[in-house]
């Protein structure tokens, strides 16, 4: 029957599924863009200059990655707002609501560790004012900011920036996304299993509730 929570649990499925295909859309355009790019300060943006203009179809890939990526944030969005409206307090549902959170928050963080990767004018200033705002974090600020940077912004922070985007992100993301539809897969399997099952009718009912030939001939 298509009741309001039946349909929420399809969606949600749905676009669980879709996080998944995204996230490995994503990690394999990437796997191919690492082959040719160079995490350093001047030759991460000729780099992937490269791969639009002379690597085959490196166009198509870099254009997958971005899409991918952001598309992603998107989905994790609306899923947390699906799973909100459809909630069910069991384990299999908190399993997938707080690993689809922390997916969502991976993927932000995938995208603004991105933002220095390509070295133009936008994404470095765009760190900078970002990184003073780190910075003023209290106690910790500076420390966060050193680790980040390596100090000023330059190949350093490329190549730190690179190895979060790549390794611990990235990895971490997938986890999350596979997490977070197996929660789903075993929410549904325990709603089935809840559901009363349809009884058969007994032959003797069927018969008594069927009319006779010699009945339909009078």
């Amino acid at each position: 029957m298509l009741t309001p929570a039946f349909i929420l649990r399809r969606l949600s499925t749905i676009l669980a599924v879709s996080i998944v295909t995204l996230t490995l859309l994503a990690a394999t355009s990437g796997i191919l863009i690492a082959f040719y790019y160079q995490p350093a300060a001047g030759a991460a943006y000729d780099s992937l200059q490269a791969i639009d203009q002379t690597i085959p179809f490196g166009w198509l890939v870099h254009t997958l990655h971005n899409l991918s990526g952001n598309l992603v944030i998107v989905v994790g969005l609306i899923q947390i707002f699906v799973m909100f409206l459809g909630e069910r307090f069991r384990r299999s549902w908190l399993t997938a609501w707080v690993s689809g959170i922390l997916f969502t928050l991976s993927a932000i963080g995938l995208s603004w560790t991105a933002m220095i990767l390509n070295w133009n004018q936008i994404g470095f200033w765009r760190l900078k004012i970002e990184l003073g705002t780190i910075e003023a974090i209290p106690f910790i600020g500076a420390t966060l900011r050193e680790i980040l940077t390596g100090g000023s912004v330059g190949s350093l922070t490329v190549a730190h920036m690179y190895t979060l985007h790549s390794y611990v992100i990235s990895l971490a993301a997938l986890g999350l996304s596979i997490v977070h539809l197996t929660g789903l897969v075993f929410q549904e399997r325990e709603m089935q299993s809840e559901m009363p099952a349809v009884q058969p009718v007994p032959q003797e009912v069927e018969a008594i509730a069927e009319p006779s030939s010699a009945q339909v001939s009078i």
